[in-house]
């Protein structure tokens, strides 16, 4: 196999840790916001211990990418693809650190009873998932498009975390359990929020790696 090849197999083999560590996040995320749901405190515990799974998948990009450097000294656009991989590693790492977010507030309702069935909360989460998929599909296919796509959808997470903002303080009263919970389901819609977030980041990624240009597409 001559040196290009040899390039080009890494890269593919770059790739599929990539998607492989995508797809395990957004089974974390699905199962975090599943587990809250139905106060699955077993599944909750599961995914905690699911994270170093994640992280083992980092540290197996980050020394893929930094081999990639040292031996193949590549210029201008494969450099940005290494970096850009390097960079998504990092915000699937940080989505998955929220799904165990999640997945604490579960456990600290151990033994207590919603105070109203989640409805937002998984709208939420939905989006982030799609976003999610479609921000590596636009990894995959280079897909400039698919990635500033995904500016208008972390516009409706935004909106959903506002309205559950409003939804929150509208049931706030005096008492300290129900204000307590109301406050970690807040919370949750946060980490949601911030999952949008990294994968628009990763969609930012793309087009830098694609044009050599930054767009910020979180305005």
């Amino acid at each position: 196999m001559d040196t290009r090849s040899g390039f080009h197999h890494s890269l593919e083999l770059l790739q599929t840790e990539l998607l492989q560590m995508g797809s395990s996040v957004e089974k974390l995320i699905h199962q975090a916001v599943e587990s809250l749901s139905q106060l699955d405190e077993g599944q909750a515990q599961q995914i905690i211990e699911r994270d170093d799974l994640i992280d083992d998948y980092l540290t197996t990009i980050d020394e893929l990418c930094l081999r990639l450097i040292a031996l193949q000294q590549p210029m201008a656009s494969d450099l940005r693809i290494i970096g850009t991989a390097l960079k998504i590693a990092t915000d699937l790492e940080r989505i998955a650190d929220h799904a165990v977010d999640i997945a604490r507030v579960t456990l600290r309702f151990a033994g207590e009873t919603l105070v109203k069935p989640l409805e937002i909360i998984p709208q939420m989460a939905d989006i982030a998932k799609e976003m999610l998929r479609e921000s590596l599909l636009a990894y995959t296919e280079r897909n400039v498009h698919r990635a500033a796509a995904l500016a208008e959808k972390d516009d409706q997470v935004d909106k959903l975390y506002s309205s559950i903002m409003q939804e929150v303080i509208g049931l706030m009263g005096t008492e300290l359990s129900r204000n307590r919970q109301l406050t970690h389901l807040l919370l949750v819609a946060h980490f949601l929020e911030r999952v949008a977030d990294h994968a628009t980041n990763i969609g930012e990624g793309v087009i830098y790696m694609v044009t050599g240009k930054r767009k910020d597409l979180n305005v």
